[in-house]
């Protein structure tokens, strides 16, 4: 029997992708939708010709089986608290929430009512993030010293982005807690380690009233280093990852989608050599779909957003004060 899926919100830019997702599994059917914005939640209920509820409580007091969460960022915690009471399993669009503790709340309610929760952080699941992570499992870079991740678009330039994704209320933050989850993510991954502060500077080149250009810099007690970079207004940067130990380096999309590793490790020694990728593991959305037919839970990916959600907070906290921010403050607020 297919999972009955309510759809929440189509705010976000990827809630077709999700719906789309959705469709394509064999073992999924979207067969509701609620949204606070009503205008545009009653057009994409009957563009899937399915009922469209007034009412979240009305909609998650219906006979869905679980909820696709695509709604502002700042109504992250109150409607997958709401949906978790309700027993419904979550499929949530990144960040989990804006802030530590409301991430936490999220957890714990999720944990409390048995659902099955997955966060949408795609590039975990890429070849690439895989192949990387079996060379630093291999010790070929020796210790890590630094990894810098960048992803970049021009959405401010061009327009394509929705204006509301420009809105501080919804969003709480522009470039970097959007797009910037990705990289900082996978700079997280990398890092091996948690960071031990953070420091940020976000630029405002549009004069929007988020950031549309953003870089943070996370620290280790190793003496490691991590840079998280970020845009809306880049014509032509390409996804970049750089991962330098003490005995090699490794680099991916300079621009080309190869990867590249240069080691002291290898016999032949010192010399730049390109990698054959790992083939992609299944989406988060499948992984979610598995989780609930298996009863499993997704650990290692609710680990991972609530570490995205620590660094986003440390990061927009850095910037609001205008001071390095220390993560053990944000473990006991």
């Amino acid at each position: 029997m297919s999972l009955r899926i309510g759809k929440i919100s189509y705010w976000h830019v990827h809630a077709w992708d999700y719906t789309k997702q959705s469709e394509a599994h064999p073992d999924t059917d979207i067969t509701a939708v609620w949204d606070e914005d009503q205008e545009r939640g009653r057009k994409a209920a009957e563009q899937l010709g399915v009922p469209f509820y007034d009412s979240l409580a009305d909609l998650l007091a219906s006979d869905i089986d679980a909820v696709i969460v695509d709604a502002p960022t700042k109504m992250h915690r109150d409607v997958i608290i709401q949906a978790a009471r309700a027993g419904k399993h979550i499929f949530t669009e990144k960040v989990l929430a804006p802030t530590l503790q409301e991430a936490l709340e999220i957890v714990k309610a999720v944990e409390e009512y048995g659902v099955k929760l997955t966060v949408s952080l795609p590039r975990l699941n890429d070849g690439y993030t895989l192949t990387i992570q079996r060379v630093l499992n291999q010790g070929l870079l020796g210790k890590v010293t630094q990894v810098r991740v960048r992803l970049s678009h021009n959405g401010a330039l061009a327009g394509w982005l929705p204006e509301h994704f420009y809105s501080l209320e919804d969003c709480l933050g522009g470039a970097l807690i959007d797009l910037g989850c990705h990289p900082m993510y996978l700079t997280r991954l990398f890092l091996g380690e948690e960071p031990t502060d953070v420091t940020a500077q976000y630029g405002y080149v549009t004069g929007k009233a988020v950031e549309d250009n953003a870089v943070s810099i996370l620290s280790t007690w190793s003496g490691a280093v991590g840079i998280v970079e970020a845009g809306f207004v880049n014509a032509c940067s390409p996804f970049t990852i750089e991962v330098h130990g003490t005995e090699g380096s490794l680099l991916y999309g300079t621009p080309e989608a190869k990867l590249l590793l240069c080691t002291t490790r290898q016999e032949e020694g010192q010399a730049w050599e390109e990698l054959p990728l790992l083939p992609d593991r299944e989406s988060a959305f499948e992984q979610w779909v598995s989780h609930i037919q298996h009863n499993t839970t997704a650990d290692e990916n609710i680990g991972i957003a609530l570490e995205l959600t620590k660094l986003m907070e440390a990061s927009n906290r850095s910037v609001t004060e205008q001071r390095l921010i220390r993560l053990d403050e944000l473990a006991r607020e």
